[in-house]
């Protein structure tokens, strides 16, 4: 937590805290954070029912700036996975330069990934809530031609039943040619018409399945990107947050 921040780092830091609006002008980073009012103030900020600013009491005194410091550690920091320890505090307290910004560094950081798990959170919430209230309003032309697709086939199924037993009428009527070929010769011919026949029916079942499969996958692809767009404006909403 006290590694010496890179100039880059530090400017990081201070743009970020620039933007958050703050009860006191700031003008020496190290005396302003001193009493830890300031970092309450920052955590209010970005999470206004995590912190309760009267608690904090602006102070010159070590034992007030301790207390205050003590109760970030234990109602307000530890919410966020982290504390600052006590020595580090003791060197804050007593204004030690270059102490306050990597503290500052880390709650930044562990700000932001609270944001970060909140919105997500917030995310997955909505979308459920999307996809169970709304999934018969967004979808109806999906579903409908869901159930055409399946009528269909079922459609094509019965067909495929009736074809088969004209194919099998034909195929009767087949067998009286062959009455007068020898009878070696006739049983496979008869064999080899049987199973082209077979042949020919399970392609067309094949392709017939291939197309209804074809046809769901463009469908449920039209429902992932209808779900994407909402996710990217969610995502959009979180970081804005």
């Amino acid at each position: 937590m006290e590694r010496e921040l890179t100039e880059e780092e530090l400017q990081d830091l201070y743009a970020w805290i620039d933007k958050i609006p703050l009860s006191r002008p700031k003008r020496h980073i190290t005396r302003d954070f001193s009493d830890g009012v300031m970092a309450a103030e920052v955590v209010k900020h970005f999470f206004p029912k995590l912190v309760d600013l009267h608690n904090y009491i602006p102070a010159s005194s070590t034992q007030q700036k301790s207390s205050n410091w003590s109760l970030l550690n234990r109602k307000v920091f530890s919410k966020l996975n982290f504390v600052v320890p006590e020595e580090t505090v003791r060197r804050i307290i007593l204004n030690t330069t270059g102490v306050i910004e990597p503290v500052l560094r880390v709650l930044k950081e562990k700000i932001e990934k609270k944001l970060e798990h909140t919105a997500e959170n917030m995310l997955i919430q909505d979308l459920e809530y999307y996809d169970h209230k709304n999934q018969d309003k967004h979808y109806p032309e999906i579903q409908q031609d869901e159930a055409k697709l399946l009528a269909q086939l079922a459609g094509e199924e019965r067909k495929k039943d009736d074809g088969i037993k004209l194919k099998n009428g034909k195929h009767q009527q087949t067998v009286h040619l062959y009455q007068n070929m020898d009878p070696a010769s006739r049983l496979i011919l008869q064999e080899k018409e049987k199973s082209l026949m077979a042949l020919q029916e399970t392609v067309e079942i094949l392709q017939m399945k291939v197309n209804r499969l074809e046809h769901l996958v463009h469908l449920k692809d039209m429902r992932i990107e209808d779900l994407m767009r909402h996710l990217e404006t969610y995502k959009g909403k979180g970081k804005a947050l």
